[in-house]
């Protein structure tokens, strides 16, 4: 397997630690989002990846796209250890938060949507900032909110699912963009429990071969 990735995206970094969970190696492809005008935007990687976004999961040759998809994929041919649950209940639940994050808060702060605030719309640091912060802050509540209900030592219950592959890359950035977290207790608590862990250790973008 190989996986094309860039060290601060967030959707690769979920798919990193699925990987690193369920033991998985894959050769890391390195797509520099910023150099050369975007290599994602290449007719090379475009041949992988149509809408040029990481990650892209190649596996028997066949290229899968979208983080949630590609670790749905990734449970089903390597079902254990389980990152979805083990009843319908649980499963629900870890798929909610997942989607909270990478539906909910993601999309509306990553690097295209923040380029698109600076060059077109003509906001400023400070406003893109209060932009980005601004939803993070409602987002994380939201998770929060479910955490109270569904957390043990991790997300849903004591044992790492997808759900925790999302909250920790969208925890490092808020920490990043020194995002408000004092609403989100719950959430702080679950990320340090999980990035004691070897697994999100070695998927952190500082750990990657194109950490800058």
């Amino acid at each position: 397997m190989a996986l094309h990735t860039y060290f601060r995206s967030s959707a690769a970094y979920r798919v990193r630690i699925a990987l690193g969970l369920k033991g998985l190696d894959a050769q890391m492809l390195p797509v520099h989002l910023l150099k050369n005008g975007g290599e994602h935007h290449s007719a090379a990687y475009l041949a992988v990846n149509p809408a040029g976004l990481v990650p892209a999961l190649v596996d028997d040759g066949q290229a899968i796209t979208q983080s949630l998809a590609i670790i749905e994929y990734l449970e089903e041919r390597w079902p254990q250890p389980a990152l979805l649950g083990s009843n319908p209940l649980e499963r629900a639940h870890i798929r909610a938060l997942a989607l909270d994050i990478a539906c909910e808060i993601h999309p509306l702060n990553n690097l295209r949507v923040l380029n698109y605030l600076k060059d077109e719309m003509g906001l400023d640091e400070e406003q893109k900032m209060r932009w980005y912060r601004h939803w993070t802050d409602i987002g994380l509540a939201t998770v929060e909110a479910r955490l109270v209900q569904t957390a043990g030592q991790f997300c849903v219950g004591d044992s790492p699912s997808m759900a925790d592959c999302c909250l920790v890359p969208q925890v490092f950035n808020a920490q990043r963009f020194a995002c408000n977290l004092d609403h989100v207790p719950t959430v702080v608590a679950v990320h340090a429990r999980c990035v004691a862990l070897p697994a999100f250790q070695q998927a952190a973008p500082e750990q990657q071969l194109d950490a800058e």
